[in-house]
């Protein structure tokens, strides 16, 4: 994977020892569950359920205390749970309204795990009354691409650093094209 600039805002969110849960958003296919995963490498603890999965919601909608539901997440992947930092990523939140209400609990009653949630429908659920934990979580918007790591992303690393250097978008575009005339001839 390519270096995305958002990686660098969700290592400053993990050195923040109040850090909230995380909801992180953006379109459909802009890089979220691929950013997330690759953030994930850097705990010692890193569950993944995606709520499009029925048993991943009907996990997450028990009626059960959180320390159990740790637990439980836990023991749902195999994985038993090592000394250090562990990160939750909860993809597609926007299906399971409970959820989401649960943010709140990783908040109050467990600030030793790190929480990110994504979603790219989470705008249609205002219409729906769902209970967002307004104060309780953080959010991260994740946009496509930009120019500057698409640069990064094909090895165009000249042209990147002249960009970071003061080299416009206009400029850029115009020094990739005449590579790609002389590749292309």
């Amino acid at each position: 994977m390519f270096k995305r600039k958002i990686l660098s805002k969700l290592e400053a969110w993990k050195q923040d020892e109040r850090h909230k849960p995380l909801i992180l958003r953006g379109a459909r296919q802009v890089g979220k569950t691929t950013v997330v995963n690759e953030f994930g490498s850097q705990f010692d603890n890193y569950l993944y359920f995606n709520l499009e999965m029925s048993e991943s919601v009907r996990l997450f909608e028990m009626d059960i205390p959180l320390n159990d539901l740790v637990n439980m997440l836990f023991a749902s992947l195999g994985k038993l749970q090592k000394e250090g930092s562990t990160l939750i990523f909860i993809d597609e939140i926007q299906n399971s309204s409970k959820t989401i209400a649960l943010l709140r609990y990783f908040y109050e009653q467990r600030p030793d795990l790190y929480v990110i949630a994504a979603g790219s429908l989470l705008e249609n659920l205002v219409d729906i009354n769902v209970s967002f934990p307004v104060g309780r979580v953080m959010y991260l918007a994740l946009r496509p691409c930009s120019f500057f790591e698409f640069l990064g992303a094909i090895g165009k690393n000249n042209l990147l650093i002249r960009a970071q250097g003061g080299l416009s978008v206009a400029d850029g575009c115009r020094c990739l094209t005449k590579e790609l005339d002389m590749i292309a001839c």
